[in-house]
């Protein structure tokens, strides 16, 4: 006597229910056979029906989100299979088939001849390493030694692979040479991290099937992909176009895919794409061999994980040393990683975005009259030397570099990273900016001393890479960068000047005092500005 029982998995729980008459209600009502309080499920969701001692039946009785068998929606009542997964809603459970205790064998094969196989992936590749020794087909053991010879050296020719080209070119002999029923073989991976599958590569057995390796990949059936990645299974499909759970996907219907087969690229750790091949004819050979092959297919894409890992993480270096490279012309060191640590560089872009900042202008005081006394060689020395100083208290305190402009230094603090403290950081970095000017002037940094002007404004801006697609700078623009750098033109020779804005967010203010009511050019109202002498 055949007894049939449902595995449900309930929480961090599994628990078994034996279905012990032959009509069994599922749903959500507590008077159902079985109740199940899962979002998705209906009042009376499916029953089982027990249509004779071996054979039982799930219908749908009319769901709301209908009643998936192994991941298709049912359209009548369906003959079940030692382990097929039943999805009713969001529950899932594990149908259990036993005749005099003994568990049945998944039967694969309807009676068209159809075949769809989804199997643990690790299990896969343990049976199809895992050679009889008493066999006593020969050829049979000899094609899978070649086959374990071929992975042997595949490896090895993995292990040096620099590019995704070359890690692909050793893929592609290999399932040529021993899947014949394979005429088109994909890889795609999951370059960002965050699940979406991208072509990376693709290729045909024969040059007249070169035309259906299309760039935007539309033969690619994406659900199949999906539920690889997801699930961490392995799925091949003798016939997609019989078969009711690929019903709804066009690719496989326009581009006449019949024979399909999938695996994720896993190394136990973590998945990172998926190997994708089909036929444009049913293989009907794999309705035999099926087992085999996907076990194959599945222990070639595990080699393949590990060398894509090592070449997305190289990839991931080279293009965080370039971000790094770049950023650090306007940044501190340790803003710079911290921003490559946190990912808000997608493609090294910093997208234009509205802020809340402090920007300051530090200008040399007379440089016109001093680049009239001096050659350009010794003013390029002087800018060079005294920016170098300059700039590291700017970044002492968190800042930002925007640009050099002629010998004026322009610094915002407040972004990328946000700062709620920016007027404070702006200001103590203009007062020690002071301070080690007047020291390198003691010590005799420059044949003569020199003085600097500095106006700090605080307001909202617009800040992120500004340009074209030659050219990108990362700078700040608004009208309160404009009246920061009107401001700078009434600052008296060593000291700093601030707006009203700016005063109003300090949290010591006894530094400044009222210079007084300035009208600019350009801007249409008066504007309060506070200035102190720094440097006693």
């Amino acid at each position: 006597m055949t007894e049939l029982q449902l595995r449900l998995k309930d929480g961090n729980t599994f628990k078994t229910v034996t279905v012990n008459q032959e009509i069994f209600t599922i749903g959500r009502l507590p008077e159902c056979d079985l109740s199940l309080p899962f979002a998705g499920v209906s009042r009376c969701h499916a029953r089982l029906m027990k249509m004779s001692e071996d054979v039982w039946k799930i219908e749908d009785l009319g769901s709301k989100n209908g009643t998936q068998v192994n991941d298709y929606l049912i359209n009548s009542p369906q003959e079940l299979h030692h382990g097929d997964i039943l999805w009713l809603g969001n529950a899932k459970l594990v149908v259990q088939l036993q005749i005099n205790d003994q568990v049945w064998e998944a039967k694969q094969e309807d009676s068209d001849g159809q075949k769809t196989i989804l199997r643990n992936v690790h299990h896969l590749q343990q049976q199809w390493i895992e050679v009889d020794s008493q066999s006593e087909d020969i050829s049979n053991r000899d094609i899978i030694i070649a086959r374990l010879k071929d992975l042997v050296d595949i490896a090895k020719n993995l292990s040096g692979a620099t590019s995704i080209e070359e890690i692909f070119s050793q893929v592609e002999k290999v399932v040529f040479r021993y899947l014949q029923g394979i005429e088109r073989l994909a890889l795609l991976i999951d370059i960002s991290g965050d699940g979406n599958l991208k072509l990376v590569n693709s290729a045909a057995r024969t040059i007249s099937q070169q035309q259906y390796l299309v760039d935007d990949s539309d033969w690619i059936s994406r659900s199949i992909c999906q539920r690889v990645f997801a699930e961490k299974v392995a799925i091949q499909t003798a016939d997609a176009q019989k078969d009711e759970r690929f019903a709804e996907e066009k690719s496989i219907l326009l581009k006449g895919i019949r024979s399909a087969m999938a695996v994720p690229l896993w190394d136990e750790k973590k998945v990172v794409g998926v190997l994708y091949a089909d036929a444009r004819l049913s293989a009907y050979h794999w309705i035999s061999e099926g087992k085999e092959e996907l076990s194959f297919f599945s222990t070639l894409a595990n080699l393949v994980a590990s060398s894509v890992q090592r070449w997305m993480l190289a990839e991931k270096l080279k293009t965080e040393e370039l971000i790094r490279r770049r950023l650090e012309r306007y940044h501190s060191p340790a803003v710079v990683q911290q921003l490559i640590a946190v990912g808000k560089l997608p493609n090294g872009s910093l997208p234009p975005q509205e802020k809340e900042i402090s920007i300051l202008f530090a200008d040399i005081v007379g440089f016109t009259a001093m680049s009239e006394r001096f050659t350009p060689n010794q003013i390029a020395e002087l800018l060079n030397n005294l920016f170098e100083e300059m700039l590291q208290e700017v970044f002492s305190y968190g800042g930002t570099l925007d640009k050099y402009i002629g010998d004026c230094i322009m610094a915002f603090f407040g972004a990328p990273e946000v700062q709620p403290d920016h007027a404070d950081r702006a200001v103590t970095a203009a007062k020690e900016m002071l301070s080690r000017l007047e020291m390198l002037n003691t010590n005799g940094f420059w044949q003569e001393p020199i003085q600097l002007r500095i106006a700090i404004n605080s307001g909202k801006a617009v800040v992120g890479d500004v340009g074209s697609s030659q050219r990108l700078d990362y700078t700040a623009l608004g009208a309160t960068i404009n009246l920061a750098s009107r401001m700078e033109g009434i600052c008296p020779p060593s000291e700093c000047v601030i707006g009203e804005d700016t005063y109003n967010l300090l949290s010591h203010r006894d530094d400044f005092q009222k210079m007084g009511d300035y009208r600019f050019k350009g801007i249409n109202r008066s504007v309060c500005v506070y200035q102190t002498h720094l440097c006693s």
